[in-house]
């Protein structure tokens, strides 16, 4: 009779088991569109073996819970290589609107406009006024090119400035949204600790590793496993975000005009943030690197082409023979020079084309200005080959960023790929599970129903009784 109550009670713990293992796939399968949800297997464990006598019998198996498939190393892997691509990207995007501001030397086609243009129809002015250098009409042709090259300069430099006024607008926004998660991931931890602090914490956990892609997708971090099953989030340079329940804010704040981050013991952190990954590392890293580069470069082309047409106009005579003046007002130095050029003068008879002391008809200074155009002027090169460098130098960046991007997008989907086949919800596959539990489920109850005939059997002396 014990072997039959036995018998009977492991038929029953099958059927429990089963039903457990059968509501797991049902809930897999309702989720198989939840985003971030990871797929549930049934953790099967064995039972203890009675004995009697000297023998051993096996006591059926039960289901101790659900157990979520993922891998911790390629998940973090994973996050990484999104906070690298998204870097790159964000970059990326950022490089193409720089870029757009110097489409005429990069363009395949003739432009009529941009400071490229303006430089060549400068010398081109200056080359008609050698022939006829008391015309009035090329005097002001010169003039006019002068103010719409300085224009232009002003202009371009304006659009930097806006761009990176743009960035650091566009970082405030990001850490606010960093500081949102943060806020997230520490309740999150606290919620993992209560409920389950030594296992696998199923849809929490999703949560969670959901939450921190979209955090590295951010910034770039670090995570610590800590006791409890919880997590100490920290930037990729050290700064501290979340410790078990608590986060720790990011904030902005202005320094020497420009918008910088810091952590919440008020350290300025964002050159670590600069090169640390995400859509922050890839914003600050145009804006304060990409950007003060060319910036400097437009700044040293507008300082040396002013200098050097100052200086030939300043060693001629005009038209009624006075000393030559600067056509062009600059600053000191060449820092800030294409934000702050202008044409001094608003005389076209103040145009110096004759040499010192020569009448009004001779275009001697005239003839030496122009040579300016083929003059290494500029780093050691002429104005027009100084700016195409500048523009096929910022090309070949925006092809490099390009290039490393789509290697680590083809990187991130791979490893994507490979969690989603571990992690992701397949229908065929529940379909089958499904089906193997069914039978299962049907054989135990077939146990269970014999062993139940046998019993009430037993109990009626023997005599069959039907169960209905």
């Amino acid at each position: 009779m014990a072997t039959l109550s036995t018998a009977l009670s492991i038929a029953t713990a099958a059927l429990d088991a089963d039903q457990a293992a059968l509501n797991i796939v049902a809930n897999n399968t309702a989720n198989a569109n939840t985003t971030g949800y990871t797929r549930e297997v049934a953790s099967w464990q064995q039972n203890d073996s009675i004995t009697i006598g000297n023998t051993s019998y096996g006591d059926g198996a039960t289901v101790t819970g659900a157990v979520s498939q993922r891998d911790s190393v390629l998940e973090l892997s994973m996050q990484q290589q999104t906070s690298v691509e998204s870097a790159s990207s964000t970059r990326l995007t950022a490089l193409d609107q720089l870029q757009a501001l110097f489409g005429d030397a990069t363009s395949s086609s003739s432009s009529s406009s941009g400071i490229g243009n303006d430089i060549t129809q400068f010398f081109d002015a200056v080359s008609s006024l050698e022939s006829s250098p008391s015309s009035n009409s090329l005097r002001q042709a010169v003039l006019s090119a002068a103010t719409t090259l300085a224009s232009d300069f002003n202009s371009t430099a304006s659009q930097l400035t806006a761009q990176q006024t743009s960035i650091s607008a566009e970082s405030g926004s990001i850490v606010d949204q960093v500081n949102s998660l943060t806020q997230s991931i520490a309740k999150l931890n606290q919620q993992i600790a209560s409920a389950s602090p030594n296992a696998d914490a199923g849809t929490l956990q999703d949560q969670r590793d959901e939450e921190l892609t979209q955090l590295s997708q951010l910034v770039g971090i670090s995570q610590i496993k800590t006791e409890k099953n919880g997590l100490t989030i920290t930037t990729s340079s050290g700064a501290v975000l979340v410790s078990g329940s608590t986060s720790f804010a990011l904030s902005t704040g202005t320094v020497n005009g420009v918008t910088d981050i810091f952590d919440s013991q008020g350290n300025d952190i964002t050159s670590g943030l600069t090169s640390g990954g995400g859509e922050l590392g890839g914003l600050l890293t145009v804006r304060d690197q990409d950007i003060p580069q060319v910036q400097s470069a437009l700044d040293q082309l507008a300082y040396s082409f002013g200098s050097q047409i100052n200086t030939v106009n300043e060693a001629g005579s005009d038209a009624n023979g006075n000393a030559g003046v600067a056509i062009f007002n600059l600053p000191s130095s060449s820092s800030g020079a294409a934000s702050q050029i202008s044409v001094a003068i608003t005389d076209p008879s103040q145009i110096a084309a004759a040499a010192s002391g020569n009448g009004s008809s001779d275009g001697t200074n005239a003839v030496a200005m122009a040579a300016l155009a083929s003059s290494s002027i500029v780093g050691g090169t002429t104005a027009t080959q100084y700016y195409s460098d500048l523009a096929t130098t910022l090309g070949s960046l925006v092809s490099d960023v390009s290039t490393e991007n789509t290697a680590q997008q083809a990187s991130l989907t791979q490893m994507q790929s490979q969690i989603s086949s571990l992690s992701s919800v397949n229908l065929d596959e529940e379909a089958s599970s499904l089906e193997g539990l069914e039978k299962s489920y049907e054989a135990a109850s077939k146990v269970f129903t014999i062993l139940s005939q046998v019993m009430a059997t037993a109990l009626n002396l023997g005599v069959e009784t039907a169960i209905s």
